[in-house]
């Protein structure tokens, strides 16, 4: 179609939202009425994963529909590299007008920062200073609607949140800032500008060109700070704790780096209140995020835009939250972590409305997705078989990523290790959803974190960050019923080789439909041989698919010419 005809994107990023939180997914959720909104209008997909439960890897990996071992984007430290093919070089190049605002925590490099038309950064402690990879200091294209001064007030509680914790595992804050000053509101009121000033021709170079905008929330990711009116929604005595296993940790079944996730962050000498305090924000975090996600919905309809703007809403990982008695992220591959919201919508362009997929996706999906959806990659697997091929595959540069007709190449459409969401297309639903965690290096074991001062808390995940960000290489496979966990660099762990004498990194099995919550590992159980040999031969097949950091070119003909 003619690039003024394809339809806008619009891609709402939430930043550690688990998909328990919600109550369209749980019963421990809370009503967010402009994402069930979204949902009745579109397809809200059960069972997604993000690829990496790290905010670095899991958005690079959207961004470019590869894995982090594809991508070498395994670290918070390893940003968007050279050479990769991403939604926004490839949107800015099909003549999008391009929009970052608020978290980037992706891009770094001068060439992909100047593919956006408008960039607005914020993240968790308010506008960047500099010094930290991932927030680039300055706008492009537009000043903020609301003063820097009063964003910068409105986030002044989340520098000095921690200092004033009784508790060194939980730190939260209830504050009476004018609500536009904080995070979840300035991008949605830059949002809103955006969008008016799109609506009246601004960046369009005299003719009708569809935008393409990734609006990217910092919260409900720590500092836990929140405007008092929220709170009152969510009052602490009206938490639903999720269930918990009081020996989860210490019944000798649960890997070394799991207890010592345990021993830095359950919640076991804190306060009730405490415990429900911090989750009770957590929820008002979440619903101020959703109150700003449904201004910008109805700012999309106020212009008339809304029938040609595919929205995209999804996390890039979860928090633990309450689940497993602690709060925030770590390592390990509990669906809080790692099971994400996600929900595609444009009832104009034939997306069905109100329907659930359960069926297990990945985020890495929404880029083929979003790209089949604008007409800009065909998906065609007829054109791999010899003798059909539409053009010829002797060598790839990406300098050049179009076919002639203004479609992606089918290199690059390989390249990517995404597919098609079902439900939302044609395309058939996948066995398993897949991620992965890790660098290959050596692990923090209980004994080492045994020679970090006590109490041990949230500052002691945030000294062994690096170290734990890096360890080992484990891979996980979720399908409808099952979660396998392995990790071939201990591949010789037992039951009892941790440097606790209790167990080392072993594996991890949970059965879904009767253990939802993860509680009990059954790995080690004789009875469940099979399962983990069938949840082997999934990743291993993952792996082998994944396995070319570029697509290797195809023949066009059987045999020689």
């Amino acid at each position: 179609m003619p690039a003024n005809q394809r339809p806008n994107i619009l891609f709402i990023m939430a930043d550690q939202m688990k998909w328990s939180i919600l109550r369209m997914y749980s019963e421990i959720g809370i009503e967010t009425p402009a994402l069930e909104r979204l949902a009745s209008e579109g397809v809200r997909f059960e069972t997604a994963v993000t690829p990496h439960p790290l905010c670095v890897p899991a958005r690079t990996s959207v961004m470019t529909s590869r894995y982090p071992h594809s991508t070498g984007c395994r670290r918070n430290e390893t940003l968007m590299p050279d050479g990769e093919v991403h939604a926004f070089r490839i949107w800015k190049e099909a003549g999008y007008v391009t929009g970052l605002i608020g978290k980037n925590h992706c891009f770094i490099r001068d060439e992909d920062l100047a593919l956006f038309d408008v960039r607005c950064e914020i993240s968790h402690r308010g506008l960047p200073e500099g010094g930290y990879l991932g927030e680039n200091v300055g706008n492009t294209g537009m000043d903020w609607v609301v003063p820097e001064d009063r964003i910068n007030a409105g986030h002044e509680a989340r520098t000095t949140l921690r200092d004033h914790s009784q508790s060194p595992r939980i730190a939260y804050a209830v504050t009476d800032h004018d609500e536009d000053q904080y995070g979840s509101s300035v991008i949605a009121s830059q949002t809103e500008a955006f969008l008016d000033r799109y609506a009246a021709g601004d960046w369009q170079d005299g003719e009708r060109r569809p935008f393409a905008m990734w609006t990217s929330f910092p919260d409900p990711h720590e500092p836990f700070e929140v405007p008092r009116r929220y709170t009152e929604m969510f009052p602490p005595e009206s938490v639903t704790l999720p269930p918990q296993r009081e020996n989860e940790f210490t019944d000798g079944t649960a890997p070394e780096r799991n207890r010592v996730l345990a021993a830095m962050m359950r919640q076991d000498d804190d306060t009730d209140e405490d415990r429900r305090g911090v989750i009770s924000v957590y929820q008002a975090m979440t619903r101020f995020v959703d109150d700003s996600i449904g201004r910008i919905v109805d700012k999309l309809e106020e212009l008339g835009l809304r029938d040609n703007t595919i929205i995209v809403f999804t996390a890039d990982h979860g928090d633990f939250m309450g689940e497993h008695g602690m709060a925030v992220k770590g390592g390990v591959f509990y669906d809080c972590l790692v099971r994400v919201p996600l929900v595609v919508s444009w009832p104009a362009g034939g997306v069905p409305q109100g329907k659930v997929d359960s069926s297990p996706v990945n985020t890495i999906d929404v880029l083929p997705t979003v790209l089949k959806l604008q007409g800009l990659a065909k998906y065609d697997e007829s054109e791999d078989l010899p003798g059909t091929t539409a053009e010829p595959e002797e060598h790839f540069d990406f300098s050049n990523i179009w076919r002639e007709d203004g479609t992606l190449r089918r290199a690059v459409e390989r390249r990517m290790q995404g597919s098609p969401l079902p439900t939302v297309t044609s395309f058939p639903p996948q066995p398993a959803a897949f991620s992965e965690y890790g660098t290959g290096g050596p692990p923090f074991t209980m004994a080492m974190l045994n020679e970090l001062p006590q109490p041990w808390g949230y500052t002691t995940i945030i000294a062994s960050l690096w170290g734990r960000e890096a360890e080992g290489r484990r891979k996980m496979v979720r399908t409808e019923q099952w979660k396998y966990v392995h990790d071939p660099m201990a591949s010789d762990a037992t039951l009892t080789s941790g440097s606790d004498g209790g167990p080392g990194d072993v594996d991890e099995l949970y059965d879904l439909r009767n253990d939802p919550w993860e509680l009990r590992n059954l790995a080690h159980l004789p009875e469940n041989a099979s399962v983990v040999s069938e949840m082997r031969v999934l990743l291993a097949d993952w792996m082998i698919r994944t396995e070319d950091h570029t697509p290797v070119p195809l023949p066009r003909q059987i045999g020689r010419a």
